[in-house]
């Protein structure tokens, strides 16, 4: 059966850098070294990314993708284990190059659904830069250069698993702290905000690629602390729920005078795609209003409670009815955020 033109078109359009394109059986990908490219991932068949053409003096390629807040899975593999994949919205994988090798393939897809706007690069590295990840320890993977991330509303904590040296035959990790092993490396910590007030799909991915490689790191990110060797990979933020943030970490070599850079993440320390609770809420009107109301309430209660007794009561039954009816018709009833709002304290107010 033959496409109709449009879909034709569409398809060799596609083929150039930045192009997104429709999800479909043995979808390929063709990348370039250090070129972004955008293309929407089926959850039911997976893309193939393809690099060709890496150079000779190329010893190991860092390939990394990136979603806005749906997970994604690369893998070695067509099909994922834990040994040989990543799962999550910032993640990315090491292939350490054979000699004479000149093309690398790996496999992407979606998670729990359909059409999701990735953007994915391929970055090489040559034998005296170091591997980040290339002593990890603690993941499952036996290279691995994600950085992890978890937050609440307080604090944004993140992992990393140590780097090693470069070249062939990278020494041992723990058997010696002399400066020919990986103890003589350091590592610089990078934040970027992206821009106030823009939680959009298309800022985020094109302010991604400043976190990607070293020299746009240190170009557009805030350097935040420097560690070494001896410090724990452990890292803690202060959360700001609703504000778009993206971290990396550059791993140095001071004895070489190289770098490399692990894989960005990206967080807005709230979620894009829950119900309640999301984003969005922390800059509804309704939410300002509501909170605003109980905070005067509470303060009326706090100072003049005792001398208007009756209407201290009646405050206190108010803010405790308007809260638990909120979280009932939340869990019970389909209803938006403002009218959830305006039933639980309107209706149920005593």
């Amino acid at each position: 059966m033959l496409l109709p033109g449009w879909i034709l078109l569409w398809a060799l359009l596609g083929a150039g850098e930045g192009a997104e394109e429709p999800p479909a059986a043995g979808l390929l990908l063709e990348f370039s070294l250090g070129k972004f490219r955008n293309f929407l991932l089926n959850e039911s068949v997976p893309a193939e990314a393809v690099l060709r053409n890496i150079a000779g003096n190329v010893t190991l390629v860092l390939f990394q993708i990136h979603s806005h807040y749906r997970n994604v899975t690369i893998s070695f593999a067509k099909e994922p284990s834990p040994s040989n994949s990543g799962t999550g919205i910032d993640r990315g994988l090491v292939s350490v190059l054979r000699p004479e090798q000149t093309v690398c393939t790996w496999y992407l897809r979606a998670v729990g659904t359909d059409q999701v706007l990735s953007t994915a690069v391929s970055l090489p590295y040559t034998e005296k830069d170091p591997i980040p990840g290339g002593c990890n320890l603690e993941f499952d993977l036996e290279t691995d250069p994600n950085l992890y991330l978890e937050y609440n509303l307080a604090e944004t904590h993140i992992i990393f698993a140590p780097a090693n040296l470069g070249g062939a035959n990278p020494p041992s990790c723990d058997s010696e702290t002399s400066l020919d092993s990986r103890w003589r490396l350091s590592y610089d910590v990078y934040q970027y905000f992206l821009p106030e007030n823009d939680l959009s799909e298309a800022t985020f991915v094109s302010h991604m690629r400043r976190m990607s490689e070293v020299q746009s790191i240190q170009a557009y990110g805030s350097k935040m602390m420097t560690l070494t060797s001896q410090d724990r990979t452990d890292l803690y933020f202060s959360s700001l729920p609703g504000q778009g943030v993206i971290y990396n970490v550059i791993v140095r070599d001071p004895k070489w005078n190289t770098s490399a850079a692990y894989v960005p993440v990206h967080t807005y320390a709230c979620s894009l795609s829950a119900l309640v609770n999301n984003c969005y809420t922390f800059r509804r009107l309704s939410t300002k209003i509501f909170f605003t109301n109980l905070a005067f309430l509470g303060l009326f209660i706090c100072f003049f409670g005792h001398r208007f007794w009756k209407t201290g009561l009646f405050f206190s039954g108010f803010i405790f009815t308007a809260f638990f009816f909120f979280i009932v018709i939340t869990k019970t009833s389909a209803l938006s955020y403002d009218g959830e709002l305006k039933f639980g304290t309107v209706i149920f107010a005593p």
